[in-house]
Parts: structure tokens; C-alpha cells; sequence
């Protein structure tokens, strides 16, 4: 009765974390084979560009953002969407805009009646824009402050007709241990899976398009991971969705643990029900390596964490046969893998505790960043089950505010 489980357990384990052992190879391989050739193809590539910035109760941080966008090194149309907010985001915005007149070559303001969320505030600007502009769009969040450069450097990816998307990444700060080598790992990944063919997943917080390649009709209004649904939906049209580690963007992480597991939990389930949206467009044979990828996140993001909870069920189940029928004879097969899973599981248990309060386990960590992770994309499908959706939420107030005071 001890064998059944055990072999059961071992083998949920290994399905749930094999295919990351095979996608890290992977990564390695693409980025030695494609890193030295991984640069736009021109310098001073020009269009028409309009920056996206959504906004909901962002009074503590908006000046400061829109400082930060006034100094990027090439001319733009802001247009700021408002989702409702009862603070004074809208009246600073216009204050600062008529104070800074010529910051932009042109500013636009929507105000919605009601707050419906990020994904539907995006939405309708882009509707506003039209989809048929020609020029490029690039999104970003009051909370993100861009590095110098970055914009024009973005830009010029676009050189290249087969570029539909292109993403910097964020330079966090005020990390714990565990979400920087949550974000390492990431980062890591995007720029892999860039060198090679695309990444569906791109920073929400800096992100630029060809408005003309994104099917503005095929992102859902009641689900968060705008960023990834506009990154796939180009990419599975043919364009190519890639990161770019030369453009950045700086933003504060949670400090708790508490938040920060609460900022995941709610990606995850937007990127979670993006992958089962998009799984049968993404995957089809003509995708080609972008369709290996796209597999591999679903199984990164929903089969594993499943996989993970078969094994603690049956981990649970092995324990409750030898609470009845006792420990297994000395020098069996059921006593070796007993005691072998015992120790494993101890070791896992202690890995993931660390990892999800944020201390480092040396060479280890990442096991335990990769437990901590498993478990909160299980929260988030159980959360998805319930019917409970996350696609409006309450700002982390404490982030706006340490990133103010870094950035004064």
C-alpha cells in the first residue's frame, strides 16, 4: 500500500519539473547560438508614436511619471486614460499637462464614468487610437519609470517589418531575495525565447506595438495580463513579440510577503487563463518554435502546479497507510522508498519555506523560488475554480510611495 503512492508521487514530480529542466537547455543553447546577432537592425528608425498610460488613483506617483516620460529623447502623443478615480489623478494630469505645454507634441485625456479595470480601460483607448493607425503604441504604467534612452531604443527594433512587439525589462527595486531570482529567472526566459522566435509574455509596465498588428478584438475585458494578451494575439497573427535587455524600466516590488504573494497570485491567473484562451492559435504547427514555447508555459503555468498537488496528495496518502498499518518491514522495497521520499520531502518542505519568505538557500534557492512559485499558481487555480476573478484590484500604496522617494 506504501508503493503505489510513493511511485505515484515520484513520477508527478519528475513529469511537473522535467519540462523545465529541458526549457533551461533550451535557453542556454538559443542564447549562445543567437545572443552576439540579437541587436535591432537600425539606428535611427522614426513613427508616429503614441504612449498608452492607464491610470486609476495614481495622485501619489503621476507627477513624477509624467516628468519621467517628458525627458525620453524623441517626440510623442500622450494619451492618458483614466479609470474612474476618486483622487486628484485627473486634475494633476491636467496641471501638469498645462503647465508643460510643450512636453509632448500632443496629450489627450479620457475619463471613464466607472472603473471596469485595467484590461477594458486598455481596450478602449486602443479603439480610440483605431486599429488601423499606422503608427506604434507603447503602453506603460504611472508606477514604471523609464531608464534614458529607453523609448528611441525600443524604436528602432521596429526597422524590421516582421517586429510586431517589443518589451524592456524592469530593473526592481526594494526586491526580497526570492523575487529577484523570481525576475532573473524571468528575464532570463523572455530574452531566450526573444533570440530564438518570440515570447508571449511582455512587461505590461513598458511594452511597444505596430497598432496596425494587434487584433484589438481579441483581448478579453474580464481578465488581467493585458501585456500578454496583446503579446500574444501579434505574435499568433505572425509578427514577432521579443525583449529587449538594453531598455529598461525601474519600479518597487512588494515588501511584504504578503503582498507580494497577492501581486502574483493575480498574474498568474491572468496569464493562466490567457494560455487556456489562446492554447489552440498558439500551438498549431504553423507557430513553429513560438508553438514549442507556448506548450511549454502551459505546462510551466497550470500542468505542473496540478502535477505538484497529485504528489502532495499521494505523499499525504502514503503517510495515512502507515499511520494504519504501520512502518514497512526493515530492508523492503516499501521501507527504501519510504524512507527515500521522507527525506526528499523533508528537504522540499524547508526549501519551499525559505523560498517563500524570502531567505536564500544557496545553490538551492531556485528549487525553492520554483516551490514558492508552484504554489501560488495553484492558489491561483483554485481561485479560478471558485470563480473568483482578479482582474480588478486594490494598488500596493506602499510601492508608489518608495518609489517617489527613491526618485526624488
Amino acid at each position: 500500500m506504501v508503493v503505489i503512492p510513493a511511485a505515484i508521487e515520484g513520477v508527478a514530480v519528475a513529469a511537473s519539473l522535467l519540462p523545465f529542466i529541458i526549457h533551461r537547455w533550451d535557453m542556454y543553447r538559443w542564447s549562445k547560438e543567437h545572443a552576439a546577432k540579437y541587436q535591432p537592425k537600425g539606428q535611427k528608425h522614426q513613427e508616429e508614436l503614441t504612449v498608452l498610460l492607464p491610470v486609476w488613483n495614481e495622485a501619489v506617483i503621476l507627477r513624477k511619471k509624467l516628468d519621467n516620460l517628458a525627458t525620453q529623447e524623441l517626440p510623442f502623443r500622450l494619451l492618458i486614460i483614466d479609470s474612474a478615480s476618486t483622487d486628484d489623478t485627473v486634475k494633476i494630469a491636467k496641471d501638469w499637462l498645462k503647465q508643460h505645454a510643450s512636453a509632448f507634441t500632443a496629450h489627450e485625456i479620457i475619463e471613464m464614468p466607472e472603473r471596469k479595470g485595467k484590461t477594458p480601460a486598455v481596450i478602449q483607448a486602443l479603439e480610440h487610437i483605431g486599429q488601423h493607425h499606422k503608427g506604434l503604441v507603447c503602453m506603460t504604467d504611472a508606477d514604471a519609470m523609464f531608464a534614458a534612452g529607453t523609448l528611441k531604443r525600443m524604436m528602432q527594433w521596429f526597422t524590421d517589418p516582421m517586429v510586431g512587439a517589443v518589451g524592456a525589462l524592469p530593473e526592481r527595486v526594494s526586491a526580497r531575495q526570492e523575487e529577484e531570482l523570481h525576475r532573473a529567472s524571468w528575464d532570463n526566459m523572455r530574452l531566450a525565447e526573444s533570440m530564438v522566435d518570440s515570447t508571449p509574455f511582455l512587461e505590461g509596465s513598458c511594452m511597444m506595438w505596430r497598432q496596425s498588428c494587434l487584433p484589438i478584438d481579441e483581448l478579453y475585458p474580464k481578465a488581467n495580463a493585458d501585456d500578454a494578451q496583446i503579446t500574444t494575439a501579434i505574435r499568433c497573427r505572425g509578427w514577432r513579440t521579443l525583449a529587449d535587455s538594453e531598455a529598461s524600466f525601474r519600479d518597487v516590488a512588494p515588501t511584504s510577503g504578503s503582498e507580494q504573494r497577492r501581486q502574483k497570485i493575480r498574474r498568474a491567473q491572468g496569464l493562466q487563463r490567457l494560455l487556456v484562451r489562446q492554447r489552440t492559435n498558439a500551438t498549431t504547427r504553423q507557430q513553429g518554435t513560438f508553438g514549442r514555447i507556448f506548450r511549454r508555459q502551459f505546462h510551466f503555468h497550470i500542468t505542473a502546479p496540478l502535477l505538484l498537488a497529485v504528489a502532495c496528495v499521494t505523499a499525504i496518502l502514503r503517510w495515512a497507510f502507515i499511520g494504519l498499518y504501520g512502518w514497512p518491514a526493515t530492508f523492503t522495497l516499501a521501507n527504501s522508498l519510504h524512507l527515500g521520499l521522507t527525506l526528499t520531502e523533508a528537504i522540499c518542505l524547508v526549501l519551499w519555506w525559505r523560498g517563500r519568505n524570502g531567505s536564500s538557500s544557496g545553490p538551492l534557492s531556485l528549487l525553492g523560488q520554483w516551490f514558492s512559485s508552484m504554489e501560488l499558481l495553484a492558489r491561483s487555480l483554485i481561485k479560478t475554480a471558485r470563480g473568483e476573478s482578479l482582474h480588478m484590484w486594490e494598488q500596493h500604496a506602499e510601492t508608489r510611495e518608495e518609489l517617489l522617494k527613491r526618485e526624488r
